[in-house]
């Protein structure tokens, strides 16, 4: 018997049992990827049905992102309606993008109408309004209408992110009425943690936990459970302010409102986790001068097109700082050591001051630097500037005497290295609060400005001590 059924077991799953998916570093593993794509130029559709049903939809966008283009659109092509498309909102934009530009606006259409309405707009929000209205009219005038209201709302705002499918009660209803409606309707959320009490008009009257409602007896009006207080979202808000209400708070879910007060929505705490890796991934991108739209799978002219702007910024304040070397040009002349060290200088303070901006930009971002503490915070990072400036003159002097055997040139770096590192403290907290005061992203922003201090202050400072210590001329 047992025989019998180890032999009728799916294709996918003997696939997934002689050759698992991923490796012990939880990597895809190449063998894996290449059973795929053979059964995908093979059109073995049974297979690849038996694979996208067993699979998460996170793990099916790795194997999408792993596959050649071609096979990614042959794989939902061969699965048609058993292809799960939130799994296409597990990979880059310019890989999904690619996809559906590739398929039918029936194939989408019919995709679209499986997802949940949050998946629906993330899934044809990167595409431009012709293709999206391509796609939106094959499908059922609610459906399409729906879709549309969101996707109206401003990029990063909370009702971008929204689900509209929610539990909606009157509140005349008893805790048996509610319990009742949700066992019989067949129309719900996969998931959901509380239902929200509505007017007539859908007006906002507060919402019932779930574990509240399971304790209480039926006959309870809905009324005496409410929480009228009951944090909520609008949907103009910012989706970086509701990922910071839910880690303020504690939430797993939150309903969302209308300018004039209605229920149009919910947020939970699956698309929160979204928000943060995707604001977590966008400043770290702009810290280094990287566009935050740029995706590991775009070509080599795109990535060198959105690299291009600030690298050309990078180099007007190269020219700026090396400006300053052509001030002391007759004093570098006379002492070559000058010349060797002056990198060492700047390219501390630019570290030194690289610290504390990354500090002050995840600051800003958490909302947890503001006035109320700025002074604390630029006076600290001064001291802490100052205390290492020391450590290090001594430690760099001393390297100086030794390989140059010019006793003074310590004295001249040590002082020209405590002025960098604190220059470069405060240009590292100050040039961040400034432009978060003029509605500048400081993330964008920072990392050029503060290295161009670091640099003039550097080289400055350096061959002016040296200039008034040596008596050049």
């Amino acid at each position: 018997m047992a025989e019998d059924i180890d032999v009728a077991r799916p294709a996918a799953t003997d696939l997934l049992d002689r050759i698992p998916m991923r490796n012990e570093e939880g990597e895809l593993r190449h063998e894996f990827v290449e059973e795929i794509a053979n059964a995908i130029h093979e059109a073995d559709r049974p297979l690849l049905c038996e694979v996208v049903a067993e699979l998460h939809e996170a793990d099916l966008g790795d194997l999408i992102a792993a596959l050649a283009p071609d096979d990614r659109v042959t794989l939902v092509e061969i699965t048609g309606t058993d292809f799960d498309f939130s799994a296409l909102n597990e990979v880059d934009e310019t890989v999904r993008e690619e996809i559906l530009e590739e398929l039918e606006p029936e194939t989408v259409a019919e995709g679209v109408r499986e997802l949940e309405s949050d998946d629906a707009v993330e899934l044809l929000e990167s595409l431009d309004e012709a293709d999206q209205e391509e796609i939106l009219e094959k499908l059922p005038a609610a459906e399409r209408e729906e879709i549309e209201r969101s996707l109206l709302y401003p990029e990063n705002s909370a009702g971008r992110r929204m689900q509209t499918e929610f539990i909606a009660v009157p509140p005349d209803w008893t805790v048996g009425q509610a319990i009742d409606y949700m066992r019989d309707t067949p129309d719900l959320p996969d998931r959901f943690y509380e239902i929200y009490v509505v007017n007539g008009d859908r007006h906002w009257q507060g919402a019932v936990p779930l574990d509240v409602l399971l304790r209480t007896r039926r006959p309870v009006p809905i009324t005496d459970l409410v929480d009228e207080d009951r944090r909520r979202v609008s949907v103009l808000e910012d989706q970086e302010e509701v990922a910071r209400m839910f880690g303020k708070y504690n939430l797993v879910a939150a309903p969302v409102v209308d300018t004039t007060d209605r229920l149009v929505g919910v947020i939970t705490i699956d698309d929160v986790v979204d928000v943060i890796e995707e604001e977590a991934d966008e400043d770290l991108k702009a810290l280094g001068g990287v566009t935050s739209d740029e995706e590991l799978s775009d070509t080599v002219w795109t990535i060198a097109r959105g690299r291009f702007n600030w690298l050309l910024v990078n180099l007007a304040t190269a020219f700026l700082a090396s400006s300053v070397l052509g001030l002391f040009e007759g004093q570098l002349e006379k002492m070559v050591a000058l010349a060797v060290l002056a990198p060492i200088v700047a390219s501390q303070g630019g570290n030194a001051a690289t610290q504390t901006m990354t500090v002050a930009v995840r600051a800003l971002a958490t909302r947890e630097l503001g006035s109320f503490n700025a002074m604390r915070v630029v006076l600290r990072e001064a001291m802490v500037g100052l205390v290492n400036g020391l450590a290090f003159a001594i430690i760099t002097g001393i390297a100086a005497v030794a390989w140059f055997k010019i006793p003074g040139l310590g004295v001249v770096i040590g002082l020209a290295i405590i002025c960098n590192l604190v220059a470069g403290a405060l240009g590292g907290i100050l040039i961040p609060i400034v432009l978060d005061r003029v509605r500048a992203d400081p993330a964008v922003a920072s990392g050029t400005f503060v290295t161009t201090v670091t640099d003039v202050v550097g080289f400055f400072s350096f061959l002016g001590i040296a200039t008034l210590w040596f008596g050049l001329k």
